[in-house]
C-alpha cells in the first residue's frame, strides 16, 4: 500500500464521517450533556426535585434580600 493509497482511505473516512453527521443526532448529544450536568450539580447541591431548586433559589434570593 503506498502512501498515496493511505491518504486516499484518509479522505474517503472523512467524507463518510460527513455523511454520517446527524444534526439530529448531534442536538440530543447536547441535551444529554446538559442533563448529566444538571444531574451533577444537583447532587453536589443536595437537591433531587425541581420543587427543592426553586425553594433553594427563593431561600437565597430572601438571605441577599436581608443582607442589603
Amino acid at each position: 500500500m503506498s502512501d498515496h493509497h493511505h491518504t486516499h482511505d484518509f479522505d474517503d473516512d472523512e467524507e463518510l464521517d460527513d455523511e454520517a453527521f446527524d444534526a439530529g443526532e448531534y442536538e440530543v448529544m447536547l441535551e444529554l450533556e446538559r442533563l448529566e450536568s444538571l444531574e451533577e450539580d444537583m447532587v453536589e447541591m443536595k437537591v433531587t426535585t425541581l420543587e427543592e431548586v426553586r425553594l433553594r433559589i427563593a431561600e437565597l434570593h430572601r438571605r441577599l434580600d436581608n443582607e442589603k
